[in-house]
């Protein structure tokens, strides 16, 4: 049964792979945090295809999206909706914000207010927005791809960290290499590489995906390895703040999705490290030691995982 799953994530990887190109791996993280039920955060300077790689899923997936182009005069009501007085029937009606979609592009979510931010922080955790009192639930599936530009450069703001604990992973884009920023120059001489990305996916096969892959079998010395490197950020002489345990959530629910991507029904060791970094390296806060070392997140995982005996699990 796997494999069919399996094939279903290829197809899919393969029509966005026509609109981003050279960089399949950001593409098949970006798909497994989907399939996974968690968000994405991809930060990098504009213009290395943050939003067509959003927007290449949001085809490929045939998902119903929305666009909001972050700025520091959008409002948290412009996100969730808002009521507004009804003269004929002497009642408040509801009117849905942008983030009532199945999958929401965010993009450059660090130029607009903290308050605007924090509106998202509900719909991110409980998939649910709330309004005068009232809960509305988003429809299934809920992702959000947010794109944001480094920090420090022009009218950005940080966001805040339990925001960012709520995206599972957090990707960068960088430069294409010689060859892909090539071939990106050839795809663009004659049309616009987005309009060839075909929809070979819809919101039940997603689901379905994201079903199968939440009952993947998991070692008890899984587990184990999963918790024993949070801890080990909880302690490490270079970190103030270590991992909650909504990331070592993370890291276990995309671990299953790396697994079926590589045709497996069960979670090794190396589905752990793979995506470690990705899951971990935003929600860390490095001390002042490490700062003044210029010792980066990236640094200290891998040191971390270097350091923490690996299971042995047949693979």
């Amino acid at each position: 049964m796997s494999n069919i799953y399996t094939q279903q994530i290829s197809d899919i990887v393969s029509e966005v792979k026509k609109a981003v190109i050279g960089k399949d791996a950001i593409i098949v993280k970006t798909l497994l945090a989907v399939l996974c039920k968690g968000h994405i955060l991809i930060e990098d300077i504009p213009g290395v295809g943050k939003t067509t790689l959003a927007l290449a899923f949001s085809k490929a997936l045939s998902l119903e999206h929305n666009r909001m182009q972050f700025t520091p005069d959008v409002l948290p009501s412009d996100i969730t909706g808002f009521s507004v007085y009804n003269k004929i029937h002497n009642t408040f009606d509801f009117k849905k914000g942008v983030a009532f979609c199945n999958l929401f592009l965010a993009d450059e979510i660090n130029r607009t207010s903290s308050k605007t931010q924090s509106a998202l922080l509900e719909l991110m955790e409980e998939k649910s927005i709330t309004v005068d009192g009232n809960t509305y639930k988003l429809p299934e599936p809920y992702t959000v791809i947010a794109t944001q530009n480094p920090i420090g450069s022009a009218g950005t703001h940080n966001l805040p960290d339990s925001q960012l604990d709520r995206f599972m992973i957090k990707l960068s884009m960088g430069y294409p290499d010689f060859d892909g920023e090539v071939a990106i120059l050839k795809a663009k001489f004659n049309s616009a590489p987005l309009e060839n990305v075909n929809a070979v996916a819809n919101a039940r096969i997603i689901t379905e995906l994201q079903d199968y892959i939440s009952n993947i079998y998991i070692d008890d010395r899984i587990y184990e390895y999963i918790v024993q490197l949070s801890n080990a950020t909880r302690n490490h002489p270079l970190i103030k703040l270590g991992i909650s345990p909504r990331g070592t959530l993370a890291l276990m629910q995309i671990s299953k999705g790396i697994a079926v991507a590589m045709g497996r029904d069960y979670v090794i060791p190396d589905d752990i490290t793979y995506i470690c970094n990705d899951v971990f390296a935003h929600r860390i806060m490095l001390n002042s030691k490490a700062k003044l070392s210029d010792i980066t997140a990236e640094q200290v995982i891998n040191d971390i995982i270097k350091n923490t005996s690996i299971p042995r699990i047949a693979g």
